[in-house]
Parts: C-alpha cells; structure tokens; sequence
C-alpha cells in the first residue's frame, strides 16, 4: 500500500505491506523503493515491510529537508518520521549503499528503537580522499550532463561481468528510472555520502545485531574492506555471496530473499 508522510513540510513517499516484525529497507544511491522489487511479494509474508523514497528520490520530496547541504543525519530522521507515521516502536533496519550510511545514523542516534540492523554491499568505513574526489567528479559531471547521464554510466558497473552480459534488459530498468531523478537531488546524495562521518564506532558499540551481505565481485563496496569490520559488533551474521557485485536484490534475488527471511526469523 502507498503512503505518505509531512515531513518538515516535505511529502515524503513510502511502502507498507504484510504484517509482523517490522523490516524497514531503505534504497540506495541513485535508486528508488523500486530496486526491492524482487524482495516485496516474497517478505511481506514474513514481515511487516516498510520501503521509502528516500527524500528526493521516487515520489519524495526534498527541497523543505535541507537548508544548505544534505547530510546522513537528515535523512535518518526523515526515515524515524515514516516509523512514528506507522506507529512502529522497534523495526530491523537494512540498507543498500546509501542506505546503509542513513541506517548507520539512525542506530547511533536511536538504538532503542531496532531490533537488529545491517548492510547489504555497504560499509561503515568513510570515504578515502580519492572516493572523496570521485564523488567531487560526480557532482561536476551531473552539473555537466545530467542525472540520466550520470546513472546511465554508473549503475553497469556496478553488477557483476558474467550477469551484465546476460541480462542487460534487468539493467536498463534502474537506468531509465534515472530519468526522473533531478540534478539536485543526485548531487545532494553525493555530497551526503562524502561527507558522512565514518561510523565504525556505532557498531563496535552496538549490542544489537548486524547483518553484512557482501558480494565477492562487488567493486564499489570490495569484499576485502568489509571483512575489516564485520568483527566489530558483538553479534554479526556475515553472509558472502559467490559471483555477485553490489545488487544482489537484481543479480540474485532469491538468493538474497532466502537470506533476508532467516535474519527476521531470529527476531520473531
């Protein structure tokens, strides 16, 4: 069912199916509610399932959130006002990309308020200097190009070979999705991943559970730097997915499905 919510005068657009232990997914960079297509049908009989269009994405607005530039934080309390809208004391909370950034901020300003939260192809760590320039690169070029333009050269890289080669039609979706993104919000995005706080303290003193998916192909979140901090929460269900890169939720959806059923199921 679509909803929506006011949030600082900003309508903000969100997914409720399903009843149960509340699951809160939240969408990555570039992306909208959409990208958890595969995963809708399937959890919401397992779960109460709430997706947001993160502000400025999909169908939810951005301009009354921010003054000057978009941060992380922001973005967490815009999520914290979809729970109070829905009545939710506790959820488990997961993120892809971006989405793992906003959780992080979330679980560090309201722990009381998750059950368990994770990562899917995401870190904890902060940009370097050279993701830092990157992202500077991006900025410029959506300034330059355009938001399709800009996601219409990313989001390849960021599936795995052997899948590309298959599969472009499952591609090309999230590409012309990009169509409706404006500059910027693209641009706000960036700016939010670049300056986010790095945020391994929040797990090293969480008590609550953390769940790491993590792709061995996976080049904008390498397999290698996140097996530096999955030892840092007190309790961590790691799972390692052969041959996938960053968007499991398309490359192999039952797989990540199957996965994301058994992590509510410790929570029932």
């Amino acid at each position: 069912m679509k909803k929506q919510v006011l949030y600082q005068n900003t309508l903000l657009v969100y997914h409720a199916y399903g009843s149960g232990t509340p699951l809160v997914l939240l969408h990555g960079f570039g992306e909208t509610n959409s990208i958890w297509k595969n995963q809708t049908a399937y959890l919401s009989n397992h779960c109460k399932l709430i997706i947001p269009d993160l502000p400025g994405s999909g169908k939810s607005e951005l301009s009354g959130i921010i003054d000057k530039n978009l941060d992380v934080g922001m973005l967490a309390e815009a999520v914290f006002s979809i729970l109070r809208n829905e009545n939710i004391d506790q959820c488990i909370m997961l993120g892809h990309s971006i989405g793992s950034y906003i959780t992080l901020a979330f679980a560090g300003k309201y722990p009381e308020k998750l059950k368990a939260f994770g990562f899917v192809h995401s870190t904890a760590f902060g940009d370097s200097d050279a993701k830092k320039q990157d992202r500077s690169k991006g900025i410029e070029a959506i300034n330059l190009n355009g938001s399709y333009a800009c996601l219409k050269n990313m989001l390849p890289g960021l599936f795995a070979d052997d899948f590309k080669e298959k599969n472009r039609a499952v591609i090309d979706i999230p590409i012309e999705e990009g169509r409706h993104f404006r500059k910027t919000s693209l641009q706000q995005y960036y700016y939010a991943m670049m300056q986010r706080p790095e945020s391994t303290g929040v797990l090293n003193n969480s008590k609550l559970p953390v769940l790491f998916v993590i792709g061995t192909e996976d080049r904008a979140a390498p397999s290698g730097e996140l097996l530096k901090e999955v030892h840092l929460p007190e309790i961590a269900y790691i799972h390692i997915m052969p041959g996938m890169a960053h968007m499991s939720m398309l490359e192999a959806p039952e797989k990540l499905n199957d996965l994301l059923k058994n992590f509510i199921n410790a929570f029932d």
